[in-house]
């Protein structure tokens, strides 16, 4: 997840509270819990409209600190876990909620260039 999170446009990685976060410009996309504690394999987004459907994975919760009450949810890495490609568009979905627009703007035009490429093959 933190690979991917990493590629989206300005991302990069921190380490508030000595846990591994991506952040993009000086906010927080997500949270990937502390180093590889089994205890704290989990990453937490900011959802809008996939909230709910998060919630309904086994384990996850509103986040702590009431963050939960802004949108942020907290999936836990387990054998229930939703595939890559769901958490992937989740962590999206989370990035696309605080990243500035100039950034956001980069990321569609990727992903038009991507689907374009596919299409001409």
């Amino acid at each position: 997840m933190l690979q991917f999170a990493l590629g989206l446009p300005g991302a990069y990685e921190d380490h508030p509270w000595e846990e591994d976060v991506a952040k993009v410009g000086k906010k927080i996309f997500v949270f990937l819990g502390i180093g590889n504690d089994p205890a704290n394999l989990a990453m937490t987004v900011k959802l809008d409209d996939s909230h709910e459907q998060a919630l309904m994975v086994a384990g996850a919760e509103p986040t702590g600190y009431g963050l939960g009450r802004a949108g942020w949810v907290t999936i836990p890495f387990r054998e229930t876990t939703p595939p890559v490609d769901v958490l992937t568009d989740w962590v999206e979905e989370s990035y696309r909620r605080v990243a500035p627009r100039r950034s956001i703007a980069e990321l569609d035009q990727r992903t038009r260039a991507l689907q374009a490429k596919r299409a001409d093959r």
